[in-house]
């Protein structure tokens, strides 16, 4: 199994803490910043692992761009040979993109899915039709086209979780990634933006020839344009006839003959 934490240790422990003081923020503000708990930084801060995933809203919290370098430490990157038996790793995509692709989609869609159920349990915690954007903290409120804010409920992340779930059986049985709809799109292109981050935080991936494909622009090979980027993170106000408009998410149309 892939490695999902970085390991604590003493000198990290020390750095975090040094720097929430040097920025003026109390634990309380620093974790909401890093959308965990206090007892969750306060762990970090105690020197315990860190799961990748966090690693993200930790660097936010404290304005860093990556976790800084620890001496002794192994090499911290993202290797594909710990991958390639990975639950989620693509054959297909391997094949047609390099063995970066199927790792940004395995790595990516670890993390996607965390999100996911997290955002899941605290709106299961609120009245029924709420959204993320009512969240205290959410993972996806960023990540998510903006236009359709209210319409991010328990429900929609719930078909979320299954489609994510559905591709990644896929990726497992070798079988095609092509995205038939706005949402498989939406997820595969989340995905790559989640390992885009967890690579450059890690310090790159180990491993990979260079012959192994693009890592930066394989998911726009596979939708062979950037739709999604024009119509759903381009200002761009949708029409409920538009394609990429909310209520056509589900709707099989693409790649359908």
């Amino acid at each position: 199994m892939a490695q999902k934490i970085v390991q604590g240790n003493e000198a990290l422990a020390g750095k975090i803490k040094f720097r929430r003081n040097e920025l003026g923020l109390t634990i309380e503000e620093a974790a909401s910043r890093a959308g965990v708990g206090t007892k969750t930084w306060s762990r970090y801060e105690a020197g315990e692992s860190i799961r990748r995933d966090k690693c993200k809203g930790i660097c936010k919290a404290l304005n860093w761009k990556g976790l800084p370098d620890q001496d002794g430490e192994e090499d911290s990157r993202i290797s594909v040979q710990e991958y390639r038996n990975h639950e989620a790793w693509s054959r297909f995509l391997e094949n047609e993109y390099g063995a970066g692709a199927a790792i940004s989609f395995a790595t990516g869609s670890d993390i996607l899915l965390d999100q996911i159920e997290e955002d899941m349990t605290a709106l299961a915690c609120m009245p029924a039709g709420s959204h993320i954007g009512q969240l205290d903290v959410s993972w996806l409120c960023e990540s998510l086209p903006d236009q359709f804010l209210m319409q991010y409920d328990y429900l929609f992340l719930y078909q979320m979780k299954c489609t994510l779930r559905k591709m990644r059986l896929r990726a497992n049985n070798g079988l095609a990634m092509t995205a038939h709809s706005v949402m498989e799109e939406l997820l595969l292109y989340l995905c790559y933006e989640e390992a885009s981050v967890l690579v450059e935080l890690s310090g790159g991936i180990s491993g990979l020839e260079e012959d192994d494909g693009d890592f930066e622009e394989w998911v726009f090979d596979l939708f062979d344009d950037m739709d999604i980027i024009s119509f759903l993170y381009s200002d761009v106000y949708l029409d409920s006839d538009d394609t990429y408009h909310f209520s056509h998410w589900g709707d099989q149309q693409f790649y359908t003959d």
